[in-house]
């Protein structure tokens, strides 16, 4: 479970590792949009704010001309209008005119040139209107704010739209960016840019876009800028942003290698552990539970390093597999345990020795070949030998598959199902891969309790071997109730720790060989293991 773990931390680590790198774009993108949108409402209101002003200036300064002077065209009027102007920024000439655009006198006593350039609008909460007007030679249009004097005159302030050119407009704005002034009824006034690209902001281009009024004018100013411009202009922080990533990752990679290093993962010298036969055999009894006799021994693999640590299998098995070490640690197994065994095996010609294999045995039938040499001219015999596969990770039902059960069998070889219902197979599952023996997982065992009468999961499992016509063992059994239990349901092979763990070659041999020689009972199989150990 370690191992599976592990596994999935340098899967995240690795992750991780390049996921600075991934999103560094992502990040980047988002802060360009975040300071581009805020730079071009910015933007925005700074346009709309000088036309609010200089409008709202002209307003006001209309009003005191008309409030301090008791006639229009007399020399005080127009003494008024002169200083209103001087004393104004944005308020360039006032007229007085009639409904029909007949001209009675101006601030300079000259006619004043302008066209209309749309309809006259209202200003909401004022009692003048707004013009838009080109006036003179004014690169900008301009806007001139009426308020009507009695029921046939009106006096008009002219007030240019920006106190700027288009050119300085223009060199003021970013690369590729587009500003627009409008009506709020969609007259156009002013356009800077390319203005279609206003039109394109819903094709695929992308656009940073942002509008604003004009106070309380209806105005309506309006910026857009391509994304990709603005991105170009942040490449410094681009490659600053990048230089970080790949620090980053480089410290998570650094980081995992550490942690994988420093950690009870073989994964970087469990080839090398396996090459020095440093993966050596444990055996575990298995018990008759009617007569105490020893049936056989399990196979159970323990990593000792040369420096005396014991690596449990649960922290090296499921690397092994994942990464098919598990083909030649089997093979080391199998070398050792015919070393282990061959003279026991002699002495008791029907002691069974369960070896695991794996999921990878079965994708090549060379385990079959692998087994006749091994075993074929030692005194172990193939129908002493049962190979175990596991139901957590299923045979596929293959030719090559049936093929290496079939060889095995035709060997005298038998075969178990380890960790039984634990998995997902069914009886004709079972039925297809010519298993012999059922191995009972202790996850069930655990399930009797003292004073239990009835398991019904375990009991199911039982009654499935037997319609299968195979041998049943128990693993992890480990109470008294659960060998009484087990063997009222005619379970007769067990082991577990009520018996003895997994033991070394020596204290193994010295339990069978006492065993053996002696009527067993299962406190003579605990006192000789004790001794044994």
């Amino acid at each position: 479970m370690k191992t599976r773990y592990s596994h999935v931390l340098m899967l995240v680590g690795a992750i991780l590792a390049f996921l600075p790198i991934v999103a560094v774009d992502y990040v980047l993108d988002s802060y360009v949009r975040v300071r581009a949108k805020d730079a071009s409402n910015q933007y925005v209101s700074n346009i709309a704010s000088q036309i609010a002003i200089g409008s709202t200036d002209a307003i006001a300064s209309l009003r005191t001309i008309l409030a301090e002077s008791p006639s229009l065209c007399t020399p005080t009027f127009v003494a008024n209008v002169q200083v209103a102007i001087e004393s104004s920024i944005n308020m360039k000439q006032v007229l007085v005119e009639n409904a029909d655009g007949v001209q009675y006198c101006d601030a300079f006593g000259r006619n004043v040139g302008y066209s209309p350039l749309s309809k006259a609008l209202p200003v909401p909460g004022h009692t003048e209107t707004i013009t838009l007007v080109k006036l003179g030679e004014m690169d900008l249009p301009a806007l001139k704010i009426t308020q009507a004097f009695g029921d046939l005159r009106r006096v008009s302030a002219f007030v240019p739209l920006l106190g700027q050119t288009k050119g300085t407009l223009s060199e003021g704005i970013e690369p590729g960016a587009m500003l627009r002034v409008s009506l709020t009824d969609g007259t156009p006034i002013m356009t800077v840019g390319d203005a279609s690209s206003f039109d394109r902001r819903s094709e695929s281009t992308e656009f940073v876009y942002a509008q604003g009024f004009a106070g309380e004018l209806p105005l309506k100013v309006e910026y857009a800028l391509p994304f990709a411009m603005a991105r170009a202009g942040y490449a410094d922080l681009d490659v600053s942003f990048t230089i970080v990533a790949c620090l980053m990752s480089a410290a998570f990679l650094i980081l995992a290698l550490h942690y994988v290093r420093g950690s009870r993962v073989p994964a970087f010298d469990l080839e090398r552990g396996i090459a020095r036969g440093e993966i050596k055999p444990f055996y575990q009894p298995v018990i008759n539970l009617r007569t105490g006799e020893l049936v056989g021994c399990e196979v159970l693999a323990r990593w000792e390093k040369k420096n005396g640590e014991i690596v449990p299998p649960g922290a090296f098995i499921d690397y092994a597999e994942v990464t098919g070490l598990a083909i030649p640690m089997t093979l080391s197994l199998m070398q050792q345990v015919k070393h282990d065994l061959s003279e026991l095996c002699a002495l008791m010609p029907d002691m069974k020795v369960a070896i695991n294999l794996f999921e990878g045995h079965f994708r090549d039938d060379s385990i079959v070949d692998d087994v006749q040499t091994i075993f074929g001219s030692s005194p172990v015999n193939f129908r002493q030998l049962v190979f175990e596969i596991t139901e957590r990770h299923p045979v596929a039902n293959s030719v090559v598959a049936n093929s290496v059960i079939a060889g095995l069998h035709a060997l005298g070889c038998r075969l178990a199902m380890d960790d039984a219902g634990t998995g997902h197979s069914n009886l004709a599952y079972l039925g297809t891969l010519g298993i012999d023996i059922i191995k009972i997982d202790r996850i069930f065992v655990d399930m009797i309790k003292p004073g239990t009468t009835q398991v019904p999961v375990l009991d199911g499992l039982i009654a499935m071997a037997k319609d299968l016509d195979c041998e049943i063992v128990a693993e992890g059994v480990e109470t008294e109730a659960q060998a009484l239990y087990l063997r009222a349901r005619g379970v007769v092979q067990a082991q577990g720790y009520i018996f003895a763990p997994a033991l070394r070659n020596s204290a193994f041999k010295e339990l069978a060989i006492a065993l053996h020689a002696n009527q067993p009972t299962a406190s003579r199989i605990q006192a000789v293991v004790a001794s044994a150990a």
